[in-house]
């Protein structure tokens, strides 16, 4: 799954030793929608040579490909997001322009406007049937 956004909240970074005596780190980010209703959702990157790799800074727009998981522990069910691809060639959305050269629609007039024409019941030269 993919989600474009931009990184809001930079959490500190946490780290251990497993059971099997390997070092691990983990560090979790939130990351903002930027649509009419934005959506936010926290996501971790595990381990120390991918949090060195995708180098995540605040405020920064990217694209995050993520794997969802769930676990239970102790009769409760957690959300695990975790990312595994960040892409920074993301350039904010602007509106198309007309090629060179297209002609350009005259504005609408607004028919609430004094410029507007008024239209009148005394106005006898009218050929409309209605």
């Amino acid at each position: 799954m993919e989600l474009t956004g931009k990184i809001i909240a930079v959490l500190p970074e946490r780290g251990g030793v497993s059971k099997a005596g390997n070092e691990w780190k983990i560090q979790e980010f939130v990351l903002e929608t930027q649509e009419q209703y934005p959506r936010k959702m926290m996501f971790n990157v595990f381990g120390a040579d991918r949090l060195a790799q995708f180098n995540i800074q605040l405020g920064e727009v990217l694209t995050v490909s993520f794997d969802i998981d769930s676990r239970e522990y102790n009769g409760r069910w957690y959300n695990d997001i975790r990312a595994w691809k960040v892409d920074r060639n993301v350039a904010p959305a602007a509106p198309a322009a007309a090629p060179a050269g297209a002609p350009v629609p005259p504005p609408m007039a607004d028919p609430f406007s004094a410029a507007a024409p008024q239209m009148n019941a005394s106005n006898e030269a009218d050929d409309l049937p209605f």
